[in-house]
């Protein structure tokens, strides 16, 4: 994905992980996944992809063109690769069958050329299933561990791109930072959580 040749940890499982050390499709999945379910269980979701499809990488071409059904079938067998597989199978195959149409399945042709961190942000919300958060925070996994660093990444990432912060899957680099970003993202639901009840008092 970049001359640096990452070390990512997000999945906890080395085969998952170099998966997606090596691969912009998997990174893309996994944060496509990142959502109702543990962080790891999401970013192990494309390597378990993979080897049920019989491959050592995500294909968007393959993806995009496989029976509805049986991908979903695909990914409900157990273990799941998401607590809702049937929807997150379509919105797979959405974002693949878009890098198709759009980027002639290149993931990677996504970022590779984006001459600023604004430009990136626009393109990476232009992707099925990525809204304004999602894609913050996936372009501030690629600043800071996939070496992605177009001018002004940080700022287009918001307080995603902070250096030194534990926020999101971007800052996780191991078990000690995951419980980290875990321990915020609690914090953060509690004080919502206590601000919705002042607000209806």
């Amino acid at each position: 994905m970049s001359t640096s040749s990452p070390d990512i940890r997000l999945a906890q499982q080395p085969e998952a992980d170099a998966l997606l050390s090596r691969s912009p499709l998997a990174a893309l999945v996994g944060m496509l996944l990142d959502q109702q379910v543990p962080m790891e269980w999401a970013f192990s979701g494309p390597y378990t992809i993979a080897t049920r499809m019989g491959g050592e990488d995500l294909d968007a071409h393959a993806i995009a063109a496989h029976d509805p059904e049986e991908f979903a079938a695909l990914l409900s067998a157990k273990p799941a690769v998401h607590r809702y597989p049937g929807s997150m199978a379509r919105r797979v195959q959405q974002l693949c069958r878009y890098l198709v149409d759009e980027y002639d399945g290149d993931a990677e042709a996504v970022w590779r050329d984006a001459t600023g961190g604004k430009e990136l942000l626009a393109r990476l919300e232009d992707l099925p299933g990525f809204g304004r958060q999602k894609a913050q925070i996936f372009l501030a996994l690629l600043g800071k561990q996939y070496g992605v660093r177009p001018k002004g990444w940080r700022e287009a990432a918001g307080p995603y791109g902070e250096a030194g912060s534990f926020r999101s899957a971007a800052d996780i680099t191991g078990p000690e930072t995951l419980a980290k970003v875990r321990a915020y993202k609690q914090e953060a639901k509690r004080a919502a959580k206590a601000a919705k009840e002042t607000e209806s008092k």
